[in-house]
């Protein structure tokens, strides 16, 4: 069988932030490196670890953003490197104030970019590695041993969801349109 693609995937950021001001300049600037945003969870209050806490503060939320634009599944590790540049540039007195997790979403799955090793993990580039952190079966999201406890808890499993609808859309229309241009190619002669 010869090697194809992978099909386009949907990027999403899970954002961790603790100052608003910081989180609207953190999406000026995702849209600005990326594409322009098209989904906003609602804040979700990031307590099930103080892991954060003593760079970042009390009181962190995490939304989910996604943007327009599908890209391949391979351009992971380059967005994670360009997120934790849009990261520097908001810190404060050299900490983080938001926090950006990028990941993709296609049929079966989310991966998060982590630069962390882990056995579980699978090495993309650039000292980045691929996080498969929850899989679609029956209609639903399931979460690994591995996974982190707030994916466990299955705090974003209906974001997940939305995502997955929106995305499920955007491949209808952009394979639409692929048979429609492959249809109205005309032959030499015809």
């Amino acid at each position: 069988m010869k090697p194809v693609e992978a099909d386009p995937v949907k990027l999403f950021f899970g954002v961790l932030y603790s100052d608003e001001t910081l989180l609207n300049k953190a999406f000026e600037l995702i849209e600005a490196w990326f594409s322009s945003i098209d989904f906003k969870s609602d804040p979700v209050p990031f307590d099930i670890t103080d892991y954060y806490v003593s760079e970042m503060g009390e009181s962190i939320q995490r939304r989910f953003v996604t943007v327009q634009k599908l890209v391949s599944p391979k351009q992971l590790a380059r967005a994670k490197l360009e997120s934790n540049d849009i990261e520097d540039s908001l810190a404060v007195e050299g900490e983080r104030k938001v926090n950006l997790d990028p990941g993709y979403l296609d049929y079966d799955k989310v991966v998060l970019a982590s630069a962390k090793y882990n056995g579980d993990k699978v090495y993309l580039d650039f000292g980045i590695w691929a996080d498969l952190t929850l899989r679609y079966k029956n209609g639903k999201f399931e979460s690994y041993p591995w996974s982190f406890p707030d994916f466990k808890a299955g705090l974003y499993h209906d974001v997940f969801k939305q995502i997955r609808e929106t995305y499920k859309e955007q491949r209808r229309k952009e394979e639409a349109a692929a048979r429609e241009a492959a249809s109205s190619i005309r032959l030499p002669g015809k």
